[in-house]
Parts: structure tokens; C-alpha cells; sequence
């Protein structure tokens, strides 16, 4: 029997799983990297596949966009379906003028401004951070298939859009690389679930400068990304 938001059967997602938050980056993901793939999931269009590569089960899995649905899947993956191991895999904008587009982070934590994790901790501040295991494991795939990886903390919003042109300047100050959306919440819950996770992300444009990554820069780098995320299988 499934949960309520993803239909597979127990047994069929792998222990480490990759979330990227676009459904249909997960199904070509699944189609160019995998062998043996099958989709175990469509509801809600948030469509889910486990396969091989390079002989090791791994599964890959749309997260959509945003804390709360990233938060629905981490919970659901993890209590029901046993899963130990979430890589999220996406893009961020960078709030540091000397990052460029194409480079790949690996964010050891994550701020944010995350409603749930206000609520859940009462209003303190909780500081979410990757598992360190894969952390250095990504790290030393990067080193071993020649990628440049740039360790450090990103920050995590549920807003998208926003007027105030000085938003991120408290951030860059204190050193965060970039903006996402969904890290935070991911790092937090796999914490509360006993879980590992980790962000692997690729920079699409820098907010500062204003670079945005062709479509040709934006391949490379996801390819990039995704060859390390792999290695953690």
C-alpha cells in the first residue's frame, strides 16, 4: 500500500533517492542515466522512477516547488517507504558577485525563512544542516571526476518574488552562496526522521551581477551535478 501522495508499493524506492523539484527533470533523468527504470508514481503528475546505475538501485523522485511540497514527499519517502538517503538536486541564484553560472555547490546548511520550522521550534532558530557523510562523499566525487565544488550554506525561501531590493544584503554579508527553495525544510525533516540528506545545486544566475546561464551552460552544469549525485548511490 502507498501514502497518500505516492502510489508505489514498499519495496519499490531505493534507499537513496534524488529530488529534483521538477517532475519532468526527474523523468529525464530517469531516461537518459538509468537502466532498468520503471515509474512508480504519477499521482498528482509528481512522477517518481527507480532504476540502476552503473549496477547500484537508486530512485529519483519530482519534489515540486516550495518547503511545503518538498516537505509532504521528505515525510512520506521516509515513514513509509524507508528511504535513508535524499539528495536534492536543482538550481539556485547566487547573492555572491564573484560566483559564476555553471558552479556546483554543496550546501552544508541551509537558512531560510520556512513558516513550519518558525512553528515547529517555537519561534527559535533552528539551524539546518546536510549529513556530513554524503557531504564529503559528494566532495571527493567532485575531486575524483574532475568538477570544481564549492562547499558552504544557501538560503531557503517560501517567497519567490519580492519588492525589497535589499532583501538578500544581510545574507551575502554573512557569507550565504545562494537562494533556493527547498533545502531547509529537507535538512530539517531528514534530521527528525533519521535520515541523511544533502543539496547538490548548480548556480542558474547570479542575482547580483544579473548572469543567467545559457542553454547550453545550463546542460553542462546539470550534467555536472547530476554525475556527482550519482556516485552517492
Amino acid at each position: 500500500m502507498g501514502s497518500i501522495h505516492i502510489e508505489a508499493k514498499v519495496g519499490d524506492i531505493a534507499e537513496t533517492i534524488l529530488l529534483p523539484g521538477d517532475p519532468l527533470r526527474a523523468k529525464h533523468v530517469a531516461d537518459t542515466f538509468l537502466e532498468d527504470a520503471f515509474c512508480y508514481n504519477k499521482v498528482r503528475g509528481m512522477l517518481g522512477f527507480t532504476g540502476y546505475y552503473n549496477g547500484k538501485r537508486i530512485s529519483i523522485q519530482g519534489s515540486g516547488m516550495g518547503m511545503g511540497s518538498t516537505a509532504i514527499y521528505v515525510n512520506e519517502l521516509v515513514s513509509t517507504y524507508n528511504v535513508k538517503n535524499l539528495v536534492r538536486v536543482g538550481t539556485c541564484g547566487a547573492i555572491q558577485t564573484d560566483l559564476q553560472v555553471g558552479q556546483v555547490i554543496l550546501a552544508m546548511s541551509a537558512s531560510g525563512d520556512s513558516g513550519a520550522n518558525t512553528a515547529h521550534f517555537n519561534g527559535m532558530h533552528y539551524a539546518a544542516t546536510a549529513d556530513f557523510s554524503l557531504l564529503q562523499k559528494a566532495y571527493e566525487a567532485g575531486k575524483r571526476l574532475g568538477i570544481d565544488t564549492l562547499q558552504g550554506s544557501i538560503f531557503s525561501t517560501d517567497t519567490f518574488y519580492d519588492s525589497n531590493p535589499h532583501r538578500w544584503d544581510i545574507w551575502e554579508e554573512h557569507g550565504i552562496l545562494g537562494v533556493e527553495m527547498e533545502s531547509q525544510i529537507l535538512f530539517t525533516l531528514a534530521k527528525r526522521l533519521g535520515a541523511k540528506a544533502l543539496s547538490v545545486l548548480t548556480v542558474s544566475d547570479n542575482i547580483r551581477t544579473g548572469e543567467a546561464a545559457s542553454s547550453k551552460d545550463r546542460e553542462q552544469s546539470f550534467m555536472d551535478m547530476m554525475k556527482i549525485a550519482f556516485e552517492l548511490a
